[in-house]
């Protein structure tokens, strides 16, 4: 079976890690000159960093090394998936500088026509046929920047906006007045470097969001709260299981306070209050969106003034003031602004898939339809991967790529398309209500990582033994636990399906 694979990120090459150690013939397209992803040097901003330490933000397989400080760099992150394609010999897969101009499926029989082409050309040179396609291209890789009106002006004017994955060179903000845009995390990360070199930084925050100190009191480390199975079981999932029906049941004040109180020391040590940055809402709305790690330094220069925040505000207009570029907040003040860097979110699309085709992966609000975070129902022949972003997304990309290499080999046992479009549909009506709509379509599950894992893993018979998952209750998840899941599933689907045969079409029994 030749399977295409769309992206090179971590999902991306774990999927192709994976497929290959299954028996298939993978090829792998990447339209950076890189492997990396959102890492790749072609999309690095100043001050890139990780938010997970670097013992759980890794594949399972191969850990990050160890003289890499706790928190990698962007370019520490790419470097590590250099030595990923290394030690598993990948190079061979790769078209880099490759993009993929459309994928046609011709039907439930023939499978895939990938038109590609070398990046930045105009015409496809290359159509190949493929039996199945797995889809990696990143949930956050193509930028959302507003339109703002009066742009074509200010850009007369010498002002310019950029996506903050299109800004890399630091010296082009040197002595210029820069705006960022968002309070997530690439926002308040470039900010520090920015506040370096500008004449003035200001950042435009819609919503402030929650931020969690990398060590809470100064001593406790954040992993040990929000990356355990504990902390994550402080939120409410829509299945309610074991322990977590305490928490959520008679135990639900003492839950409450929990959280609460992570939330007060944050707000103390941060100094939220004094600075006029407290979130509106409750700490717990971090289960609504999302937690950002607070980035180092950005607080204090808030104090000192090298940073300024303008929160609950927005630009209205980009415009000249007095010969010079700026724009104008909701409520009316001007700034000058000769760069305008924009942390304002991602387009959730698959751009060579067309919009018949897009018709069928979504539902009418435009969320991807897919089970467990990866099969699309009522479309044969492919597959997702890194579209169940999380705390851990190294680690549930890569067992999402099992789960799929199972499936290709005849070992999974779906429901019905009936049960699993109603499972999916319950899903998504859940994820609207408690995110207010802010989960990217569907694909971010944050901060259910491991329900999300453990879903896909019990599905398959393959989950870690209870101790294990005991363990990581109380101790961050360590993704090197689950390093064997992968040979141990060939090894349970040997007798499954032979690698190579046409994937099913349909659920090989309907049994649940």
């Amino acid at each position: 079976m030749r399977i295409a694979v769309v992206g090179a990120g971590f999902a991306g090459l774990s999927a192709a890690k994976v497929l290959r150690q299954s028996g298939f013939d993978v090829t792998v397209f990447e339209k950076a000159p890189d492997v990396g992803g959102v890492w790749s040097r072609t999309r690095r901003y100043p001050g890139l960093h990780t938010q997970n330490d670097k013992g759980t933000y890794h594949l399972s397989d191969l850990p990050m090394p160890a003289h890499y400080p706790q928190w990698p760099s962007g370019e520490q992150v790419q470097e590590y998936l250099e030595s990923y394609v290394e030690k598993f010999g990948l190079a061979t897969v790769l078209r880099l500088s490759t993009e993929v101009a459309s994928a046609e499926l011709v039907n439930d029989e023939t499978g895939w026509l990938i038109a590609s082409r070398p990046a930045g050309a105009q015409d496809p040179v290359i159509v190949e046929r493929y039996d199945h396609l797995v889809v990696a291209n990143g949930i956050f890789s193509d930028p959302l920047v507003p339109s703002f009106d009066g742009h074509a002006t200010f850009a007369a004017a010498g002002g310019r906006v950029l996506a903050a994955g299109e800004f890399h060179d630091i010296e082009a903000a040197r002595g210029r007045n820069v705006l960022v845009v968002g309070y997530g995390k690439s926002s308040c990360d470039v900010a520090i470097p920015l506040s370096d070199v500008a004449a003035q930084t200001h950042v435009v925050a819609r919503e402030l969001l929650w931020k969690m100190p990398r060590k809470l009191g100064g001593a406790l480390n954040y992993k040990y709260l929000l990356l355990t199975r504990m902390g994550e079981a402080l939120f409410r999932y829509i299945n309610l299981k074991g322990f977590e029906r305490f928490l959520h049941g008679p135990g639900n004040g003492l839950r409450g306070r929990m959280v609460d109180s992570v939330g007060s020391v944050a707000t103390r040590q941060l100094k939220l209050r004094e600075l006029g940055l407290v979130p509106n809402g409750s700490f717990e709305d971090i289960a609504r969106s999302t937690v950002s790690l607070a980035t180092e330094g950005f607080f204090e220069r808030v104090t000192d003034g090298r940073i300024a925040v303008h929160r609950d505000q927005v630009i209205k207009e980009l415009l000249v003031d007095g010969g010079r570029p700026a724009a104008r907040l909701a409520d009316g003040t001007v700034l000058p602004a000769d760069l305008v860097i924009c942390g304002t979110g991602f387009r959730q699309h698959v751009p060579f898939f067309d919009d018949a085709l897009h018709a069928r992966l979504q539902d009418e609000a435009g969320n991807f339809m897919l089970y467990r975070q990866i099969l699309p129902i009522g479309v044969p022949r492919l597959t997702f991967a890194g579209y169940n972003s999380s705390f851990f997304s190294p680690l549930s990309a890569e067992m999402a790529a099992v789960w799929t290499a199972a499936y290709l080999r005849g070992g999974i046992d779906l429901p019905t398309e009936g049960r699993m479009r109603d499972e999916v549909h319950t899903r998504l009506t859940w994820m609207a209500a408690r995110t207010n709509g802010r989960h990217a379509r569907g694909t971010n599950i944050i901060p259910f990582s491991m329900h999300n894992i453990d879903e896909v893993l019990n599905e398959l018979g393959l989950n870690l033994g209870p101790l294990t998952r005991a363990r990581q209750w109380l101790f961050p998840v360590d993704p090197r636990s689950y390093r064997g899941v992968t040979a141990r599933m060939i090894r349970r689907t040997a007798d499954e399906g032979a690698a190579g045969q046409v994937e099913p079409t349909r659920p090989a029994r309907a049994t649940r």
